[in-house]
């Protein structure tokens, strides 16, 4: 995205940690079909989707809103130094992010809120990096917002409450290192339910992938953006909702609130910004005759 997307009077930045092929659709998603993949594959742009290697591309991205004279940050990615033995492509990273951020006008210092999506180990990354050996808060002057379910959900001194998760293996070692120092030092906001956080920002539960999954609302002038967070991965999952990822800690709640989801943001004409997607990284959604399409990809 080499210029801000305009929702009204906000302005939406992306800023890129990484991107590059990640997996196969038939890894990838849960409820996969064949038939259904033969049938919509070429729809998708290769900058999406790599047929030669039948791979899916992916980005790990954060965004930036200026809205009302906030500076607001969408998922941190990530992160660097961090010990994933779970997911080795996300360990040990040295990616130039802050310096990215910078480029775009943004020091760590100038956000004024950090909101994640949902608490997964390519969600919460930069929310703290490593000083004089300590996790320490990257943004020192943000208020940061989790949902409650989801911090009760990773927290390990719940696991007994929450013993069979399907990502915890993936997920190892991320609330400790960057969720927990957050919590310790009273900077989190934890919501539960719709949260409207001042104007123009609204945060809705939308359960499934994990439990405190959540869309972001941006509304400014009768316009609209929704950040969807890993609700919908790829493109192939707005033609096929029914497809869901393989970390979807509820599956069946996960197939429900995609197609909510998808229904709301083509009824509303609303600009939809997954966490992942590559390309041209944002889509609207149309209704079909039997179902949904991605449009703007």
């Amino acid at each position: 995205m080499s210029s801000p997307i305009a929702v009204g009077d906000a302005r939406i930045h992306r800023i890129e940690e990484w991107s590059g092929l990640f997996m196969t659709p038939q890894t990838l998603f849960a409820g996969f079909d064949a038939a259904d993949y033969a049938r919509v594959k070429r729809q998708i742009p290769p900058d999406y989707l790599d047929l030669e290697r039948d791979a899916l591309r992916a980005c790990l991205q954060s965004f930036v809103i200026e809205l009302g004279g906030r500076r607001i940050l969408i998922d941190t990615g990530a992160g660097n130094d961090k010990e994933r033995p779970g997911i080795p492509l996300f360990g040990h990273l040295n990616t130039p992010f802050l310096q990215t951020l910078a480029s775009a006008g943004f020091t760590r210092e100038s956000i004024d809120v950090v909101i994640c999506t949902h608490l997964h180990v390519d969600h919460v990354g930069w929310n703290t990096m490593l000083q004089d050996g300590a996790w320490v808060p990257t943004f020192p002057n943000a208020q940061y917002v989790f949902t409650d379910p989801d911090a009760q959900y990773w927290d390990p001194a719940n696991r007994h409450r929450f013993p069979d998760k399907i990502g915890e293996g993936v997920n190892t070692g991320f609330f400790d290192d960057s969720v927990k120092p957050i919590l310790e030092r009273g900077m989190a906001q934890v919501v539960s339910g719709t949260t409207t956080l001042f104007e123009g920002l609204r945060m809705d539960p939308a359960p499934g992938h994990t439990p405190g999954s959540q869309t972001i609302t941006i509304e400014s002038r009768g316009q609209r953006a929704i950040f969807v967070g890993d609700i919908v991965h790829h493109p192939l999952q707005v033609f096929c909702p029914d497809w869901n990822s393989i970390f979807c800690e509820d599956p069946g709640q996960a197939r429900v609130t995609r197609q909510n989801v998808l229904a709301r943001v083509a009824h509303e004409e609303a600009i939809m910004i997954p966490a992942h997607f590559a390309g041209r990284h944002v889509a609207r959604v149309s209704r079909t005759t039997d179902g949904y399409a991605p449009q703007g990809l």
